[in-house]
């Protein structure tokens, strides 16, 4: 392995700057805070800008800025061009967002919907696997967090990803989804700055004739467009990404704290400003072996080929728009799994009649648990980025049909969608390990849009109006009052 081009006191005193400003701005932003809406919906009035950015920010994650690269580095252009069709995702869901809020006007999380419109057996499927997807996505974040400060540091890996992890989950805990979304949106300025500088850089300084003869003389299969692996993972990240959007509450929150008619626009101008963020991120680990980098692992690609370049500066340029990444994505799972966590299990099936002031404080304590969770999982690095990553994919493309169906239809019954999301997540997971990693989302949703298919024909129809349903009130305080019940 390389020498490290950051001094570990220079790559501390970055740390601490970023980590007090986002801490900062949590902890102000959490003293405006007041009430469940505002904590976990932020008030439900986002406007346009601050929604589209934190849409685009919370989708340029790390598995963007470093799994991008390595899947081009491990299966050339389809890999980069792949990647970038999980704008698709932002896309598709843009109308569904407007549905979403229409139809739903008091609603919190993606469960509130599956439970009300699919039953409680479907929605307990969905629970399994939208907590299973998250904690996956919560621990590739924070091995992401630990691989970058090492790779640009030499600072042992266990460091960099306790430091990200705590400081996250500090400035949640302070301000909701408030300060996620307000973090968010300098986050975002920060890594498109930062990707285009990157970006401009190495075909300046480089060229594409240079990478193009490297990698025809090295690794004439990155070249190749009918590189089978590469064709069908150019499909399976697909339905991979759609399937993200489509379950996590990460973006049913947002669709419910944007002000009316704001989350369409809002959805569909992010996934245009994030379609060339990967292409982009990808085009940097063509660069490689034009370099002459050595690349012990592909994962580390892009970091790598930034400090060969530009040495101390390209390291901490990289160093911003990593954090900034992780930063953006950590923050917004930690909020979106708190939610589901308090109001589907702790509401939905401890404690039913909680207050909404019983219910924030809960979900204070829940993200501070998720980070210990996130911290304790991440410790082993139990696999690369992508293999983790693609692993979770099984899970969340089983989702799709149920919910789009449920959404844009009345038809459909209960034990439909249950065994479309248990059967499609089960069949994604033997696809991946008969087959390889590129192709479980594919197969999930096949058989999940074959089990749905039938809902064309069918004649039930369903009552919209059983979308909406009570919400928990805030009990008003005596003056002998001391607790929240």
């Amino acid at each position: 392995m390389q020498d490290p081009v950051m001094s570990s006191t220079m790559a501390w005193g970055l740390i601490a700057l970023f980590s007090v400003i986002w801490v900062y701005l949590g902890w102000h932003i959490g003293r405006k805070s007041s009430g469940l809406d505002d904590y976990m919906l932020a008030g439900r009035n986002v406007g346009l800008g601050l929604a589209t950015a934190t849409a685009m920010a919370t989708w340029v994650t790390s598995n963007t800025t470093m799994t991008a690269p390595q899947l081009t580095y491990q299966l050339g252009i389809w890999g980069m061009v792949g990647y970038s069709l999980g704008a698709i995702g932002l896309l598709l869901f843009a109308p569904l967002a407007t549905r979403i809020r229409e139809l739903m006007p008091s609603g919190y999380t993606s469960g509130d919907f599956i439970r009300l419109r699919w039953g409680n057996t479907a929605w307990r499927a969905f629970l399994i696997i939208s907590l299973f997807y998250s904690l996956g996505w919560l621990i590739s974040l924070g091995m992401a967090g630990g691989l970058l400060v090492n790779a640009l540091t030499g600072i042992p890996y266990h460091y960099g990803m306790t430091v990200i992890v705590v400081v996250c989950t500090l400035y949640t805990v302070f301000g909701g989804l408030k300060a996620v979304i307000a973090t968010d949106f300098v986050q975002s300025i920060l890594i498109l700055i930062g990707i285009l500088i990157l970006a401009g850089f190495i075909m300046a300084q480089v060229g594409i004739e240079p990478i193009y003869e490297a990698l025809e003389k090295e690794r004439p299969g990155l070249l190749n467009l009918l590189l089978p692996a590469s064709i069908m993972f150019l499909f399976n990240n697909l339905f991979f990404g759609v399937g993200e959007i489509f379950h996590s509450n990460v973006w049913w929150s947002r669709a419910f704290s944007f002000a009316p008619k704001i989350g369409g626009r809002a959805y569909f101008l992010a996934g245009l400003f994030w379609l060339p963020i990967p292409i982009v991120a990808g085009f940097i680990a063509l660069a490689a072996p034009a370099l002459g980098v050595n690349v012990p692992s592909p994962d580390m690609v892009a970091p790598l080929v930034a400090t060969q370049i530009f040495g101390l500066a390209g390291a901490i340029l990289v160093f911003v728009i990593v954090f900034s990444a992780l930063a953006s994505s950590l923050d917004s799972v930690l909020a979106a799994t708190s939610d589901l966590v308090v109001r589907d299990i702790y509401r939905g099936h401890i404690y039913k009649n909680a207050s909404a002031e019983h219910l924030r404080k809960v979900a204070v304590w829940t993200i501070i648990l998720l980070g210990v969770m996130t911290w304790c999982l991440s410790l082993p690095r139990i696999a690369t980025l992508g293999a983790l990553l693609h692993f979770t994919g099984a899970f969340v493309a089983s989702t799709i049909w149920p919910i789009a169906f449920g959404l844009m239809r009345r038809k459909g019954t209960q034990l439909q969608a249950t065994a479309a999301m248990v059967l499609g997540t089960l069949a994604g997971l033997y696809g991946y390990f008969a087959i390889g990693f590129y192709v479980a989302a594919l197969v999930s949703a096949l058989v999940s849009g074959l089990i749905m298919l039938p809902a064309l024909f069918q004649r039930n129809s369903f009552n919209w109006s059983s979308l909406i349903e009570d919400q928990p009130k805030s009990q008003p305080k005596s003056k002998t009052e001391g607790t929240d019940q």
